[in-house]
């Protein structure tokens, strides 16, 4: 399709525009105030687009909403049931590692005296090892919505053949249980119509002089004379040319980038997400489970699979139920709005270790947890008050 070219008279381009003030011949066009100036509408008007078939819902900036994949052609494989586990456990730590633990930890702390982990005595240790049980579920979601850019020549298809349905649209799916992000042109849908913020006049009235060109000399206040003397910064004209338009009155459309023609289509964007839910075991040391999100443990059972079957047998039962619950509420949130991929279940075992110890007389408590031991000590007897100047 060949573009028209956009003719102009003047250098304000004869705008449709409410607020513009016819000047006197051989005078500069003239625009009313900026406020009570039109700037072209914010959206694009739905007029703007075609009706395209399997796309009618969709909008411009606010989208489609999220489109329901379709029904597989083909059975789902059903999922299989993993082994029976057996019970595992993690030797206690040595009262060596937990103390080199501790000095680290408070080596770490700029207001920590290191001096209660080196001196403090271990009077006792006690394990908590807790499970954690963890699903993902990698889902992909579909969602459209009306597209412009400025048209510099690119393709027009629409209505040349019916467009392919959004989940018809091949993308590139990335690895499972990383999250991705695509956006497509969907085909055949690509039209070009003038662009609605400049009316297809490429260019705009200017906002810091409303269209005129230029300002009041701000030296003269546009009386062109200081004193009895003539201004000298304005050459007593009363008016500067305005440095945002450089005196034209008007400045580049940057929604067609001066083209007065936009390409409208529709994109389709393709998400990939990760979903996932812990479960940790309570248990009874006193370290509050947040503590746990940031380290790992010993990996007892990692099954992955399309769509996994609840954990069964294993030794804790609080486990067996949050692996059904889980898997449960997965598949009830995300198969109605997005396309599952595949599913994942981990079970860890995560060392803690509780220990005791005295220093100047009293007795404190600090926990070692996680493959990387790190240290939870709320009450370290040997701190100051730090103040930042």
């Amino acid at each position: 399709m060949e573009k028209q070219p956009i003719m102009s008279q003047n250098r304000n381009y004869g705008y449709a525009n409410p607020g513009y003030v016819p000047a006197a011949q051989g005078a500069p066009a003239m625009f009313a105030p900026a406020g009570a100036e039109s700037h072209g509408p914010s959206a694009p008007p739905a007029t703007m687009f075609e009706s395209m078939p399997g796309y009618e819902g969709t909008t411009a900036g606010g989208g489609g909403g999220f489109l329901p994949p379709p029904m597989p052609a083909f059975p789902a494989p059903q999922p299989v049931p993993g082994s029976e586990q057996t019970k595992w456990n993690i030797p206690s730590i040595s009262e060596d590692t937990a103390r080199n633990a501790f000095v680290q930890f408070a080596a770490g702390k700029c207001c920590y005296s290191s001096a209660p982990a080196k001196d403090g005595v271990i009077t006792n240790m006690e394990a908590f090892n807790t499970y954690r049980y963890r699903l993902e579920t990698f889902t992909e979601t579909r969602s459209t919505e009306w597209s412009h850019e400025p048209y510099n020549g690119q393709s027009v298809d629409a209505l040349s053949q019916p467009p392919p349905g959004p989940w018809d649209i091949p993308a590139q799916t990335p690895n499972f249980f990383v999250d991705g992000k695509q956006i497509i042109k969907v085909p055949y849908t690509s039209s070009v119509k003038s662009c609605h913020v400049c009316l297809g006049m490429a260019r705009k009235p200017c906002r810091e002089c409303a269209g005129a060109g230029s300002k009041v000399c701000w030296v003269c206040n546009g009386s062109g004379f200081r004193g009895s003397d003539r201004c000298h910064h304005c050459n007593g004209r009363g008016r500067d040319n305005c440095s945002h338009c450089q005196g034209q009155g008007s400045r580049q459309c940057d929604t067609c980038r001066g083209k007065g023609q936009l390409l409208v289509y529709i994109s389709l964007t393709v998400k990939w997400t990760n979903n996932s839910d812990d479960y940790v075991v309570e248990q009874m040391s006193g370290l509050q489970v947040n503590n746990l999100s940031k380290v790992s443990g010993k990996e007892l059972l990692r099954d992955s699979q399309y769509m996994v079957y609840p954990v069964m047998g294993f030794p804790d039962p609080a486990v067996v139920n949050a692996a059904q619950r889980l898997v449960s509420e997965h598949l009830s949130k995300f198969s109605q709005t997005s396309r599952i991929l595949q599913q994942r279940q981990t079970i860890e075992l995560i060392p803690i270790t509780k220990v005791f110890y005295s220093w100047k007389g009293k007795s404190h408590i600090y926990f070692v947890y996680g493959n990387e031991f790190q240290v939870n000590a709320d009450d370290y007897p040997a701190t100051c008050c730090c103040t930042v100047m």
